[in-house]
């Protein structure tokens, strides 16, 4: 291909790549689905012959977006026309901003709030309905292009769901406050109404990139597949995922197939597949396979596929005697089978059944360090100016890390001027420079943060208390921040204010990881081991589809594994007092398979 090295790529990749129509690429785990995109991405920069057209690549996460340009840039393809981002970071930057001025409650300005922010109007306005109480899990909800559809699945709860939403929504308009779910309708909206804003897109963007497809709500294809439509065969897409992998329906997400999606973009799209997992081991890819919905092919093609991996399940232990079961199988993988701690994972349903778990997993291993997303002590909203802001200050400056914390430094830089600050004596660089020189003396993490912020912003001469927008954020960010390290430390996670936890955050993984099963997507490790692999939380007890949802999420957790698997379905978890314990779940409890004792 020029850009890169001959025996790369195998011949599914490289043909994925070379495609000239449109791909709507189905990729098994393991197969090389994030090096194909941005080998693609690459591609497409490099056939770019003018300085007004742009890249686009939609991911799941800002940590996808992340990794997919370091790897671009790794290649020796400049990244100044390239736009990667999340979906909701597309359409505020490219839609909400430079065209909410013609949408009716747009029109007089706006301010996006963040999910700790909603929660909080959502927590106070639930307390104000009783008979049955409802909560802020209870008031989750999504829009189509046509409607709102609510997570609540219980009939007695959704009179109140739907009066605490009303109050909500008249709330956030009253105040022009705009959350993660109306960045998409309203984007959506625009869109429809305004077709030169699809048109003038179409013009930008001659590719865009669609990750993690499987887990994309109606409406964000909706949105994508207006602006490839209008640009009536000059705008391609690459749209990539597993539609094995599809968990996150009950916030919307589904994985559309091929000819729908061809359909709504009315051009020329090619279906294609990678096949080959090049990730576990012949028996992990094997036992995985049972759980495929979909009935795609997958092929074991990793070195290791013949590595005689350990696949237990065990429904005996009893939840009293979990934590000791699983300290029991961590030191067998380090020990007896040589397993680096980085290369261990901890999984389970919900974050609860982890928080507690980890403060006895400590206790008994105190020579081991545990990481995880769970873990994380400061509230995780990545769009967060202050977050952000974070991510620079908690980091080394080193040569490794530069190019990373230049992006960083622009990115910061960015906000700053659309909170309508002056930041044209402002580089990256300088930026960069100025925020090396801060030292604080500070050992609890927020008090570190906050010095270092005033710090910094005094010696760059901003007194960001000015600008609304950046004073906003910054209250919500220590607000949400302090909830949730007081939550996490009442569950039993420890040491969650010390700054070196803090900086462990933004550091590769060097312990156990803890997470949960919607977590670890897209993780790999040696050995992973999961527990309460239970009916009623795998999948969870409000998802429409049970036995469908539960093999998906027993699909992902099996395929994170390369040589080794343990399956644990625990005794003694019951929902309530006067109720039975919880059962396996449905699809583990009936495969017939030959585990190892």
């Amino acid at each position: 291909m020029g850009l890169w090295a001959e025996g790369v790529l195998n011949d599914d990749q490289e043909h994925a790549i070379a495609e000239e129509e449109s791909v709507f690429l189905v990729a098994c785990p393991g197969s090389g689905k994030t090096r194909t995109l941005t080998y693609k991405v690459a591609s497409e920069l490099a056939k770019l012959d003018s300085h007004r057209r742009f890249v686009a690549a939609i991911t799941y996460t800002h940590r996808a977006a992340d990794e997919i340009e370091e790897r671009v840039t790794g290649l020796g393809v400049g990244t100044e026309q390239l736009w990667i981002g999340t979906i909701h970071a597309f359409c505020l930057e490219w839609i909400l901003k430079p065209y909410g001025v013609y949408h009716p409650e747009l029109k007089n300005g706006f301010q996006v709030i963040n999910s700790h922010e909603s929660e909080a109007i959502l927590k106070r306005l639930c307390g104000t309905r009783s008979s049955p109480r409802v909560t802020t899990f209870d008031c989750g909800y999504f829009f189509t292009d046509s409607a709102m559809e609510l997570g609540c699945r219980a009939p007695s709860k959704l009179p109140n769901v739907r009066a605490v939403l009303s109050d909500y929504f008249a709330e956030t308009r009253a105040q022009r406050q705009v959350d993660f779910e109306h960045i998409l309708k309203y984007a959506y909206e625009l869109i429809r109404d305004n077709r030169v804003i699809s048109r003038v897109l179409a013009n930008i963007f001659s590719f865009i990139a669609i990750d993690e497809y499987q887990d994309t709500k109606q409406i964000q294809y909706a949105i994508l597949a207006s602006i490839i439509r209008a640009g009536a065969g000059e705008t391609r897409t690459m749209i990539v995922g597993d539609p094995n992998q599809s968990i996150f329906t009950s916030l919307g997400g589904f994985a559309m197939p091929a000819k729908d999606f061809q359909a709504l973009i009315s051009v020329p799209l090619r279906e294609m597949s990678l096949s080959r997992n090049y990730r576990s081991s012949g028996r992990i890819v094997g036992y995985f396979g049972n759980y495929n919905v979909q009935g795609t092919t997958i092929v074991a093609a990793s070195p290791d596929v013949s590595h005689p991996s350990e696949l237990t399940f065990d429904n005996r232990t009893s939840k009293e005697d979990l934590e000791t079961e699983i300290a029991r199988l961590i030191r067998h993988s380090v020990v007896d089978l040589g397993i680096a701690p980085s290369e261990i994972c901890v999984v389970a349903p919900w974050w609860i059944h982890l928080a507690h778990l980890t403060r006895r997993l400590v206790a008994l291993m105190p020579e081991y360090e545990f990481d995880g997303p769970g873990l994380v002590p400061f509230s995780r909203d990545v769009d967060n100016f202050w977050f952000k802001m974070a991510r620079i200050s908690l980091t080394e400056a080193s040569p490794r890390m530069f190019l990373t914390r230049l992006r960083w430094a622009a990115d910061i830089l960015n906000d700053l001027g659309l909170a309508g600050v002056d930041t044209s004596r402002i580089s990256s660089r300088s930026f960069l420079r100025e925020s090396n020189s801060v030292v604080v003396e500070e050992s609890d993490g927020l008090a570190y943060l906050a010095s270092y912020y005033d710090a910094l912003f005094a010696r760059l001469g901003i007194r960001y208390s000015l600008y609304r927008s950046l004073q906003d954020q910054h209250a919500a960010f220590f607000a949400s921040s302090r909830e949730r390290i007081d939550r996490l430390s009442s569950d039993g996670a420890p040491y969650l204010s010390d700054v070196a936890l803090f900086r462990r955050v933004f550091r590769p993984r060097a312990g156990i990881t803890v997470s949960t099963i919607h977590g670890v997507k897209g993780a790999e490790f040696d050995t992973v081991i999961a527990f309460a692999l239970l009916e009623g939380m795998v999948p969870h007890f409000s998802d429409a589809d049970q036995v469908d949802g539960a093999k998906k999420l027993m699909y992902v957790i099996a395929s994170r594994a390369r040589r080794n698997l343990h399956l644990i379905a625990e005794r003694g978890r019951a929902a309530s007092w006067n109720r039975p314990d919880h059962d396996t779940t449905v699809p583990l409890r009936r495969l017939a398979y030959s585990y190892d004792k």
